[in-house]
């Protein structure tokens, strides 16, 4: 008898377990400021995330931009067809319409003749902090289109960057978020933040000797200040190592200004020096003509900021500086928040407002998203992609191109489902330890992809300068078949030789 009841004890004991494993919730119990976790059925039916090859994966990124080359046109459409319609790589485009670039890139062809610095603005998250990614695209675009600098830097800047190496005196730091002071306006600037001088204050730069950094930003031969609600007589100083001390004086004015000293040769070191009351915008360290590439490094940020930030100061900067692209990078910040879909659409309507006001205030500028790239998180010991990362990636690509906004899918372009993981693994690691940043050489391949994918536009751009735009429609429009069919590889065509920057320099 005894052993029978030993028998049934035995069996129930197994008959409860298996209930719990299969009801039992995969991401576990929370109980108190504890978690009770049990395998479960739906943990061990789940598919486990295929482990993504990270060299293999950069390597049919960095093919899928390049195009064999040949002296036949029709090879060269079919590439630029193939990369427009479907490859994941590319920067989607609003309704698929390849001149969504064309003023940008027009504009960037003729800054040096028409003697302007057109910008790029760069917002991001702590991504693109110490000038990560930012700086490879600003370096490859200054080879194409002519600029050199580290660019727009803020008055006081708590973290460093590879760029540049600076230092502020006598001023505070007022910023629209965070934990720096706030104002008792929203007059903060195109960097989220401004320098408050009163009476006296300096703010000094030296050329960067950062081992990552780049050759174009340490070339620097004109220095500007960003300013605005100065005091009637405010001087500005700049004391360097190619000019004597040259003083500019301003009126009183509330509106926003620009000062700006042309230098003979490229500056090492400079000092610029305030006198009377100002907000200090921006500093811009540039070269004489080009495009300008100015990361905006937001910490915490997940996006929705801009609609605090005065309309009027805003458009006359954008207006004063030449902005001709907004790039947005966000996302990642706002995952701890989101625990399901229900989360995603009230974020998805915080930007599209961040977004129609960015428009508002910067009619010139065409808009580019960047979507966050893939986070990792234990799951029972086990290292996957944040839940609800997926999903969100492919509801902020609908939302900004439905906004007419250019989208850049980085979570797919580093792997997708899994990858930070292996990018952490990598040898040498092309992510951190958080399972959240690039390394600087993670940061490189990613930003070296951006480049590459837009310089992609900017080589079809050209191509069409040399043929009809209605033959260009027609080619497009054309399905593989069509295509086949149509020409039989018999037309050969006047062939135009993409400007490809290398993206091993």
């Amino acid at each position: 008898m005894k052993s029978i009841r030993t028998l049934v004890f035995i069996f129930s004991v197994i008959l409860l377990l298996g209930v719990a494993w299969y009801f039992f919730p995969a991401e576990g119990l929370a109980i108190g400021k504890h978690s009770l976790r049990f395998p479960s059925y739906a943990e061990d039916v789940a598919p486990a995330q295929q482990e993504v090859d990270v060299d293999a994966v950069i390597d049919k990124v960095n093919k899928s931009f390049e195009m064999t080359c040949s002296d036949n046109l029709l090879d060269s459409m079919r590439f630029f067809r193939y990369y427009l319609k479907e490859n994941p790589n590319r920067i989607y485009l609003p309704n698929d319409d390849y001149t969504f670039f064309d003023t940008l890139f027009c504009q960037l062809e003729h800054a040096n003749e028409e003697n302007k610095i057109y910008r790029i603005m760069y917002y991001g998250d702590s991504q693109i902090e110490m000038d990560r990614i930012s700086s490879v695209l600003r370096q490859k675009l200054q080879e194409l289109f002519g600029g050199s600098g580290p660019n727009m830097i803020p008055a006081i800047q708590p973290v460093a960057t590879i760029s540049v190496t600076q230092h502020a005196s006598n001023l505070t730091r007022y910023m629209v978020y965070g934990d720096a002071a706030r104002a008792s306006h929203n007059r903060y600037g195109v960097m989220s933040q401004f320098g408050q001088v009163i009476g006296n204050g300096s703010i000094s730069f030296s050329r960067t000797n950062h081992s990552q950094a780049f050759a174009k930003a340490k070339e620097i031969s004109t220095v500007s200040v960003l300013l605005g609600k100065n005091s009637k007589n405010f001087k500005a100083t700049l004391k360097c190592d190619t000019i004597s001390p040259e003083t500019k004086v301003l009126p009183a004015n509330d509106s926003v200004s620009l000062i700006t000293w042309i230098l003979p040769t490229n500056v090492k070191h400079g000092v610029i020096s305030f006198k009377g009351n100002a907000e200090i915008y921006a500093v811009l360290l540039d070269g004489d003509t080009g495009v300008a590439v100015d990361n905006v490094a937001l910490r915490g940020c997940s996006g929705t900021i801009f609609t605090r930030l005065n309309e009027v100061t805003l458009r006359q900067s954008f207006d004063l500086l030449n902005t001709r692209l907004i790039i947005m990078q966000f996302g990642g910040n706002r995952m701890a928040g989101i625990t399901s879909s229900k989360n995603i659409t009230p974020y998805i309507a915080e930007l599209e407002k961040q977004i129609q006001y960015m428009k508002q205030v910067a009619p010139q500028a065409t808009l580019l998203f960047i979507g966050p790239a893939d986070m990792g998180k234990s799951y029972n010991g086990k290292m996957g992609t944040l839940k609800g990362l997926p999903e969100l990636n492919d509801s902020l690509r609908a939302m900004s191109l439905r906004n007419d906004m250019a989208y850049w899918d980085m979570f797919n372009v580093m792997g997708g489902e899994g990858s930070m993981a292996q990018w952490v693994k990598h040898k040498p690691p092309m992510a951190g330890p958080d399972y959240v940043h690039f390394t600087f050489k993670g940061a490189q391949e990613i930003g070296s992809d951006l480049a590459k994918s837009f310089t992609t536009y900017y080589d079809f751009y050209k191509l069409r300068q040399h043929m009809p735009s209605e033959k260009v429609i027609e080619f497009i429009n054309l399905d593989q078949k069509e295509d086949s069919i149509r020409t039989s590889g018999r037309v050969k065509m006047p062939f135009y030789q993409p400007q490809y920057i290398s993206m091993n320099q």
